[in-house]
């Protein structure tokens, strides 16, 4: 084990949150330029980082073992299934075959590598800037599964998916490979491998140091400096209006640091439905959101912590995402149901923000759908979790799934298209993957970037709650950014979907589909015994 990972396993024994802001404030001078692995996990555990533009600007993109069969929208291979072991080409080195997962030129970061299928046999190698030599030679199963450069959080295998969030940057380019046996020349399922891989591509002139290993010194200061960042809050709690909606109005300029919500109701799943946060900066509507899913809590109280959001298990739910605001800001919680009675505790903390040209007004947007009927492959179809127009970075979502038989329902690739791309430029391989487990694992489990807080049986059958929060691997736009899910399910039956995509964005920004009163109001299915 190396000193660094040491170092993460000593820290981690304190809890994972406290674990990840110790780890990644590493540098005991912040470093303006050039763009290292110190400065890429300073920006990782900056809270405030996502509610700017970035600066340098960067674009995203996804090397994935995704169908190569899948071309253009419409034709009869779009929705193709055999998403493992794709790879671009193959190159000879020596006696040893490697297989292509990435080639990319330009400066540049990769920012989360997932994996799933058998265990991976073979041997990953990063070739930085041009060269013939590795500069990371690792087995697989080690690099990205917790044993290799680092351990959890920033890496760790969970519910069978192996992931990898660590940064490692490149100053003119990237080539990664896997010389591990490839299913298309052996046929044995031992030998598929599935996989993603996110990175940045920054301006051609950006000063960028190639990867180094991570140095551990200066966490004392890194705490004093965390602790002094909680000092600056001041807390509101809500008043009830003559409608019953509970509202928080808060001057500007500032930055709403966190939401807290407890509901005290008997039957509160229904109840996290019809309660719907609403919230206002600066004259304009941004979020229009069931309370469960805005907390990321989903279809009833489900306890998970992640880095932007906790659920406790007595219902106290909380949300950090940061809020920026230049004027005002008003938050509301609205009952669309009959729960008039109730009395939610509904509080927010708020801190200073010098608002500016990057400054960023978060959003969120829902998007529920019941029922969708599916065949199979030939019913499949691509949902649309969000369509935007404007200039932001899309910084997460969650998904409530409703499945009313055993059989898999996540054999669906996302499709992400940003500023007008013909091609996604991410195109996955599997729900599951998308949310870093594998396999349509039933076990719930919670880490920073994350979650499948729910996940009812047998199998998958009932609700199922997963989540994902994006640090490194956001993704900027400057024009449109539009998030498609495959509906791919093995059984004709019909599921039910129910979207939260987080993003933020320069004022004026629009998004589709628009709040929805009446699916707020509607009892939730239930799965037949």
């Amino acid at each position: 084990m190396t000193e660094e990972a040491q170092v993460l396993e000593r820290i981690a024994r304190g809890g994972y949150t406290i674990c990840l802001l110790l780890v990644v404030f590493v540098a005991a001078h912040a470093a303006a330029a050039p763009i290292t692995t110190e400065s890429l996990l300073k920006e990782m555990a900056d809270h405030d980082a996502l509610a700017r533009f970035p600066d340098p600007p960067y674009t995203t993109g996804q090397a994935s073992s995704y169908d190569r069969r899948s071309k253009r929208p419409g034709d009869a291979d779009w929705f193709a299934n055999n998403d493992w072991s794709q790879f671009i080409r193959s190159e000879a080195h020596g006696n040893r075959t490697e297989w292509v997962m990435m080639d990319v030129g330009d400066p540049g970061c990769v920012t989360r590598i997932w994996s799933g299928g058998p265990k991976p046999e073979g041997v990953i190698r990063f070739y930085f800037d041009g060269s013939e030599k590795p500069g990371i030679e690792m087995p697989a199963a080690d690099l990205i599964g917790g044993t290799g450069l680092v351990g959890p959080p920033l890496s760790q295998i969970t519910a069978r998916g192996l992931n990898l969030y660590l940064p490692i940057p490149y100053a003119r380019g990237c080539k990664i490979t896997y010389d591990g046996p490839n299913f298309w020349q052996s046929h044995q399922e031992s030998d598929q491998i599935w996989y993603n891989i996110e990175y940045r591509t920054y301006p051609a002139d950006t000063p960028v140091e190639t990867f180094t290993r991570v140095p551990a010194e200066a966490l004392e200061q890194s705490v004093a400096t965390m602790r002094k960042t909680a000092e600056r809050k001041r807390q509101y709690h809500s008043t009830l209006s003559a409608a019953g909606t509970r509202i928080i109005h808060i001057d500007g300029p500032a930055a709403v640091r966190e939401i807290s919500l407890k509901l005290p109701a008997d039957d509160v799943t229904n109840v996290l439905r019809s309660q719907v946060m609403i919230i206002t900066f600066d004259d304009e509507q941004t979020v229009w959101c069931p309370a469960g899913e805005f907390f990321g809590s989903g279809v009833g109280i489900n306890p998970m912590q992640t880095w932007q959001r906790t659920v406790e298990k007595d219902g106290t739910m909380r949300c950090r995402w940061v809020m920026p605001f230049e004027r005002s800001c008003q938050i509301e919680l609205r009952d669309l149901g009959s729960n008039h009675g109730l009395m939610p505790d509904l509080n927010a903390d708020a801190g200073d923000w010098a608002w500016d040209s990057r400054s960023m007004h978060l959003h969120a947007t829902w998007h529920n759908r019941y029922p969708i009927a599916t065949k199979q492959a030939a019913g499949t179809m691509d949902w649309n979790y969000v369509t935007i127009e404007g200039k932001g970075v899309y910084a997460g979502d969650a998904l409530t799934v409703f499945n009313p038989v055993t059989d898999w329902w996540g054999e669906g690739d996302e499709k992400i298209y940003i500023d007008g791309e013909k091609f996604p430029s991410h195109f996955g391989t599997g729900t599951e993957d998308f949310y870093g487990y594998a396999y349509g694992d039933t076990h719930v489990f919670s880490h920073p970037f994350h979650a499948q807080s729910r996940c009812d049986g047998p199998g998958n059958k009932g609700f199922t709650c997963i989540t994902r929060e994006r640090s490194l691997d956001a993704m900027p736009f400057t024009r449109s950014l539009k998030l498609d899910l495959e509906v791919w399910h093995w059984k004709a039956t019909e599921v039910g979907y129910s979207a939260t995509s987080y993003w933020y964005a320069r004022p004026q920004s629009h998004s589709e589909p628009a709040p929805a009163p009446d699916e707020a109001r509607r009892p939730l299915p239930v799965a037949p015994k």
